[in-house]
């Protein structure tokens, strides 16, 4: 039996190419692949831009699909099941996997980047990577419970937010992502901040409770207005460039702190005088581990965190580079873009 899968050949080139369905061995699981999410590191990699990835690579780490089949000795799974994949390959070795921080591995690969992604018609994982999903979520939201973990994971940086003050800086997917789970897990009050008044419709969409267009207000005065002169408890940087990283060091409340989540493209410009003089903690977040995929499922479940508004389009799987254009095309509108991979 023959599948189709998805390999990006070289910046901004894709081919399908024919291979057979992998087996299941003891203990790996076998998933028919159903929906599939472009994150931003994946248009690094169309672009040619990722640091860490070389070509022919196949993508495809935010993921959705339904077991076809068990390995032996697979438990706790079954087949038809929905599930998504924990896309971190580690070494369990290293002293970050052996204190329980694998998301730190020093030989960290991610499918779809340093080794074999899912942008195939099936793929075989192994079972400790499976994490089922409840049967009346969809396979679109499903997809995105892996941007939502990075979210979880980042929240949870700061340690308890129950009753806080939250400022987030970016209003793209992840930003709107940081500012639902912030609220999910207790924080008071949420404020987020964008140059796009697009994307900051759909923050108030999603629950944030302050949206801030900073190409039109002052942070600083913002934040005094939203959250009184103390200002923000936690400042998460979702936008990750000189501006944002400036904005947060030079007003935030001495002594509190700063998480960034987003990637710098470059070397960044960061007034460490005044991170110095305000004694500011300023954290960082890196992708996420079990708990946090969890947490995240659980969030999306109970209704504490909205995906659906998040999806801007949805593309046939052999329509990949299409989506990749559509993304360019629309790049101030666009939240998350699914492949179907069964289409």
């Amino acid at each position: 039996m023959k599948m189709l899968q998805q390999v990006m050949t070289a910046p901004g080139e894709i081919k399908f190419q024919e291979a057979p369905v992998p087996e299941a061995g003891p203990g790996q699981v076998l998933i028919k692949m159903m929906k599939i999410g472009i994150c931003g590191s994946d248009i690094h990699v169309y672009h040619g831009k990722h640091p860490f990835t070389s070509y022919p690579v196949t993508q495809g780490h935010e993921v959705s699909g339904e077991i076809a089949a068990l390995g032996d000795g697979v438990e706790n799974l079954r087949v038809g099941q929905k599930v998504t994949v924990q896309p971190q390959v580690v070494c369990g070795e290293c002293y970050p996997c052996r204190h329980g921080k694998y998301n730190l591995c020093e030989k960290l690969k991610v499918m779809g980047f340093q080794t074999t992604g899912m942008a195939s018609h099936y793929f075989v994982a192994d079972a400790f990577r499976v994490t089922p999903l409840p049967e009346e979520m969809s396979y679109a939201e499903g997809a995105m419970i892996e941007p939502l973990a990075v979210a979880v994971h980042a929240v949870r940086r700061a340690g308890d937010v129950a009753g806080q003050k939250i400022a987030v800086l970016g209003a793209g997917p992840i930003g709107i992502l940081v500012a639902q789970a912030a609220k999910g897990l207790g924080a008071g009050q949420v404020m987020i901040t964008d140059v796009s008044s697009l994307r900051l419709k759909k923050a108030a969409e999603c629950g944030a409770d302050f949206c801030v267009n900073t190409k039109e207000r002052d942070f600083g005065e913002a934040m005094e207005e939203c959250f009184g002169p103390d200002k923000a408890d936690v400042i998460y940087d979702c936008a990750g460039n000189n501006v944002t990283i400036g904005q947060a060091v030079q007003y935030a409340r001495k002594g509190s702190t700063i998480i960034l989540v987003a990637v710098f493209a470059d070397l960044a410009t960061v007034d460490l005088a005044v991170l110095n003089d305000h004694e500011l903690d300023l954290n960082t977040s890196m992708m996420y581990r079990n708990e946090d995929y969890l947490e995240a499922i659980r969030l999306a479940g109970e209704g504490k965190v909205l995906l659906k508004p998040l999806i801007s389009a949805t593309f046939d799987f052999e329509d990949y580079l299409k989506a990749y254009r559509y993304i360019d095309e629309n790049r101030e509108s666009t939240m998350k873009v699914l492949i179907d991979v069964q289409r």
